[in-house]
């Protein structure tokens, strides 16, 4: 019997082989990101100071939000369409295209915006070499294709990427950074070391898979805009929320209770990229394999991954601030905890959009899904926020949307007999 489990076992693992090493690496590459950045937290916090390095979260904060725009949620139809055609050159090539030229517009876009913002707001103007730096960074958005790599479930290149550039940037930063005037100077590490990255994915696409970038007509680009419309809104809706946090916290708190935040969030940042690459990973399988058995199975998982998390950062959240920050940075504690749950709402929300509303083809449901955490989210912060003035209102207001997202998407399912 023992026997015929661990046969069963090894059968289950060599038939999924793939999407284990695609999960691996993917997991790997953010965990990378994200462990780069807490294992030089100490040292960057302590030399810089927690209000330099708020500022520079504010910064980082106004390019998402452009590269928001600049991302249009093109990679999850074009992830689809790699994945459905890795062996056909030519349409990977004119995906690859479409969504470079895409991206390239957007960004000219992008860049007139903050233009204007530098000479139309005094504490943007104060810090315009800032906010220029920071933003080059969306250069990577337009040539990095995370979600070609994905389809083709080649991740382990971009790991080995990222996990070399991140190696060579750790002594620039040891070297040139050591007081809080030094901001723009890791502004200038951090952008470079991204930028290179993208460059070096780049030229690997162009020797190893034959992509070759051109401008694709406007024409063309139409498709391509419609099919990424709805994971615009839906991209768009989600992140706007959650850098909309660190913008409401650095203007009305300060830029010092943004570190306090910014911290908290990176103590759910590992668990959040070790649960969430699990649908990613899956995806490219349970889109031919559209079991209901097994999509049911999976979020009964998730659920419990999730409920684990949250126990665990609850536990050891406060000995990990005292770790990375210090007795001054105790306040992200309470903050880790209640960001804690939106670990959970992104494994089962995510688990909703890849396993029943993309393969069923309804993209809106997506859209609608993050409309009602951007709007929820605004309905409990800023009644709350303009009563008590608390910095605590704004974190749980941001679980609290989470859990609408979960209500919302188990509201659809059932109405539309989709589970």
């Amino acid at each position: 019997m023992l026997n015929s489990k661990y046969h069963s076992v090894k059968s289950k693992l060599k038939n999924n082989a793939k999407v284990i090493e695609n999960y691996f690496f993917m997991t790997a590459l953010q965990v990378i990101n994200s462990l780069f950045g807490i294992l030089i937290y100490p040292y960057l916090i302590r030399v810089l100071g927690a209000e330099s390095y708020g500022l520079y979260i504010f910064a980082l904060s106004i390019t998402n939000y452009l590269s928001i725009f600049i991302s249009f949620g093109f990679a999850f139809p074009a992830l689809k369409l790699i994945t459905e055609n890795r062996n056909n050159k030519l349409i990977k090539n004119e995906v690859a295209s479409a969504v470079f030229t895409s991206k390239s517009i957007l960004a000219v876009f992008s860049f007139l915006i903050l233009i204007i913002l530098i000479f139309s707001i005094p504490g943007f103007y104060k810090n315009k070499f800032l906010l220029l730096i920071v933003f080059s960074q969306v250069i990577s958005t337009i040539i990095y294709p995370t979600w070609y790599f994905q389809g083709i479930q080649k991740m382990k290149i971009l790991t080995y990427i990222q996990l070399t550039m991140r190696v060579l940037s750790l002594p620039l930063t040891f070297i040139f950074i050591k007081n809080p005037n030094d901001i723009v100077k890791y502004a200038i590490i951090v952008s470079s070391t991204n930028i290179s990255s993208a460059l070096i994915a780049l030229i690997y696409l162009y020797k190893n898979e034959s992509i070759r970038y051109q401008f694709i007509a406007v024409s063309v680009l139409k498709k391509y805009f419609k099919d990424a419309l709805p994971f615009f809104w839906s991209s768009s809706t989600g992140i706007i929320k959650e850098e909309s946090v660190n913008i409401i916290i650095g203007t009305f708190f300060g830029m010092k209770d943004l570190a306090f935040y910014n911290l908290a969030e990176k103590i759910i940042t590992i668990p959040r990229m070790l649960t969430l690459n699990i649908n990613d990973a899956l995806f490219p399988k349970m889109i031919v394999n559209k079991e209901k058995s097994s999509v049911k199975k999976i979020i009964r998982y998730e659920i419990w991954i999730g409920l684990v998390v949250m126990s665990l950062i609850i536990i050891f959240g406060h000995w990990i601030v005292l770790l990375l920050g210090g007795k001054e940075m105790l306040n992200a504690y309470p903050m880790a905890i209640i960001l804690s749950f939106t670990v959970l709402v992104w494994l089962v929300v995510g688990s909703y959009i890849s396993f029943i509303f993309v393969p069923a083809k309804k993209f809106y449901f997506v859209t609608k899904n993050q409309l009602v955490a951007f709007i929820s989210f605004f309905i409990f912060c800023i009644p709350s926020l303009l009563i008590y003035k608390n910095i605590y209102i704004i974190v749980i207001s941001l679980s609290l949307s989470g859990l609408c997202e979960i209500i919302y998407c188990n509201y659809l399912i059932k109405k539309n007999n989709l589970l």
